[in-house]
């Protein structure tokens, strides 16, 4: 498997929140709803995305923006105006003195906001549950990142601007695969742009060596392999590979070879309810007690209370 295709291999909507949001300035609703990624799309007019840490985000139309949670961020025409609604986990919004809204921004078919034909016109997904992202995919990112009008074209914008207020029997399943294409559209405009913030790992796919020694773990992490095994694999020396390794990626193959596995342990325990056992072998433990001994030491707690805690969201 190509590295970029297993790490987009994640996105899995399952009744995905998603809205047109239109607004006349002045504006701004503050957003704590704790998702793990929100994706807005600006079509018409501006907006300002501020998130509370780190710096904040100018859209203009054809501009879109990518939010990786759990941080809030508010959502404004211009930095300075004050939140007149906030969103809550769910989807729930009130005003912000905790007062519920009761729908008094609704304005159709998944359409919110203050005026239908707004100045500003954005297309909001929200992915509800961390397990319909997978962790290594979450991992990679930053908090905020945005890609411009002009360093891609979004294809699918019109396709959304009409399925997102239809109102038919299954729609909801449309407009999840729907988000989950924008969604792997945009993250691979945003890892292959020059000059781009890619993880280590994607930068080294370019490098002859340590691009093949990746792929092979990509490719097949449950094979036994070691740095020798890949070494010989990639045609150089095992003390080459280890070093050359290491200066691109920012850790030794092993260490790689064992959070790959366990990332994908992870991502198998939020996605579903294969048993422990069976996880194990699919990512290259010889058993259900090797992985579970790995797993807490890496992420702090066993493969089950990591079960629990992601199925609750």
């Amino acid at each position: 498997m190509d590295p970029l295709a297993g790490l987009l291999d994640g996105p899995r909507a399952r009744g995905a929140f998603m809205i047109r949001a239109c607004f006349d300035p002045p504006w701004c609703v503050r957003v704590e709803d704790r998702a793990p990624l929100t994706v807005m799309l600006m079509v018409r007019g501006e907006a300002w995305i501020v998130p509370d840490a780190g710096e904040r985000v100018r859209l203009r139309a054809g501009d879109l923006a990518i939010a990786r949670g759990p941080d809030p961020y508010t959502c404004a025409d211009d930095p300075g105006t004050a939140p007149q609604a906030v969103v809550l986990p769910g989807g729930e919004c009130s005003y912000p003195d905790g007062r519920p809204l009761n729908g008094s921004m609704d304005l159709g078919v998944r359409t919110w906001g203050s005026a239908v034909d707004g100045q500003a016109l954005m297309l909001i997904g929200t992915y509800l549950w961390p397990g319909e992202v997978g962790g290594r995919l979450l991992d990679a990112l930053p908090p905020l990142l945005s890609l411009t009008s002009d360093t891609w074209d979004c294809a699918l914008t019109p396709l959304l601007m009409t399925e997102i207020v239809r109102d038919e029997p299954g729609q909801e399943v449309v407009l999840d695969r729907l988000l989950d294409l924008l969604v792997i559209a945009a993250l691979r405009a945003w890892f292959s742009r020059p000059g781009g913030e890619s993880p280590a790992w994607y930068r080294a796919l370019a490098d002859p060596v340590v691009g093949r020694a990746l792929r092979l773990i990509q490719d097949d992490p449950a094979y036994a392999w070691t740095v020798a095994g890949l070494a010989a694999k990639a045609g150089v020396s095992r003390a080459a590979l280890a070093r050359r390794f290491v200066e691109l990626v920012g850790e030794p193959p092993m260490s790689y070879l064992t959070g790959w596995r366990l990332a994908m342990a992870a991502d198998a325990l939020r996605e579903g309810d294969r048993t422990l056992e069976a996880i194990a072998r699919e990512v290259g433990y010889g058993s259900a007690f090797a992985l579970s001994s790995a797993f807490k030491r890496v992420y702090g707690v066993s493969p089950q209370e990591f079960r629990v805690r992601a199925v609750g969201g």
